[in-house]
């Protein structure tokens, strides 16, 4: 494939261990590049396990030209536009509370992501510290099961490793997904539910297409993202199956290798196959 890019209309990334760096922070080459993006009619696209809030307020001096794949693809989001969401049965939600809550010998968190906001019950210091990080707008209530909100994913946050609880919840990949989105994360989603879906879903509403695409990811749940488009990258510190998923290889968040790869889409010579 030629490069640069001769039609490049979408840039979609993961946040963390792929666009920030190692502070968890946006890297400043980023503002300038986005205005570049925009000039040149290429949508840009934070894809993320985090709540739509807290993306937006990451880019806030640049909501009129982003696209946000929130909720790890259950909120999809251009301008103020809704392009789709995918809300959990109230009652599976209710049930999958009750379940975690029962899990003995973890020591677990649960937030309840609906549109409005996300909830929280447990609210001592270490696990506010956690899901702070994550949610902008993030509400404590007596009761999860009092939430009235639609609800979009179920995170759990395991302090130990989100690995050693995920196969307690083993029998819901039946009907729902069960997604691993980090070192200490659990996300519970509606079955079909996540990031390569949603982004099929903005290219049907845009007019955009698979070969106009490229993805950046790191961790399991970019898997299927990869898929979605031509120009799939993997970061040099990705996950090994997210690095043989994708088409392509990028250095890493640490090196701002989304951003030295965007210039090379734009201007030069692409990284080496992966």
């Amino acid at each position: 494939m030629p490069f640069p890019a001769p039609d490049l209309r979408l840039i979609a990334v993961d946040m963390d261990g792929t666009l920030l760096d190692g502070d968890g922070r946006i890297p400043d080459a980023l503002w300038p590049l986005l205005d570049r993006l925009h000039e040149r009619g290429i949508r840009f696209a934070p894809a993320s396990g985090r709540q739509l809030a807290t993306l937006q307020h990451a880019f806030a001096d640049h909501l009129d030209h982003m696209v946000f794949i929130a909720e790890n693809g259950a909120y999809v989001v251009e301008g103020g536009s809704e392009i789709s969401s995918d809300a959990m049965d109230a009652a599976f939600t209710a049930s999958l509370i009750a379940r975690v809550r029962a899990l003995e010998g973890r020591d677990l968190g649960v937030v309840v992501c609906g549109k409005r906001s996300a909830y929280i019950e447990r609210a001592d210091d270490a696990f506010r510290a956690e899901a702070d990080k994550y949610y902008a707008r993030l509400q404590v209530v007596a009761d999860l099961l009092e939430v009235d909100d639609q609800i979009l994913k179920v995170a759990i946050f395991d302090f130990e490793d989100a690995a050693t609880t995920a196969p307690a919840l083993e029998d819901l990949r039946a009907t729902h997904q069960v997604v691993v989105s980090g070192e200490h994360w659990i996300d519970v989603m509606n079955l079909g539910v996540n990031k390569g879906v949603a982004l099929e879903r903005l290219q049907a509403a845009t007019g955009i297409t698979r070969d106009q695409t490229a993805v950046f990811g790191d961790y399991l749940n970019d898997l299927e993202m990869m898929d979605a488009a031509a120009l799939s990258f993997a970061m040099a510190n990705a996950h090994p199956l997210v690095a043989e998923r994708a088409r392509y290889a990028a250095p890493s968040n640490l090196d701002h290798g989304v951003l030295t790869t965007i210039e090379k889409l734009l201007d030069g010579l692409p990284d080496d196959e992966a």
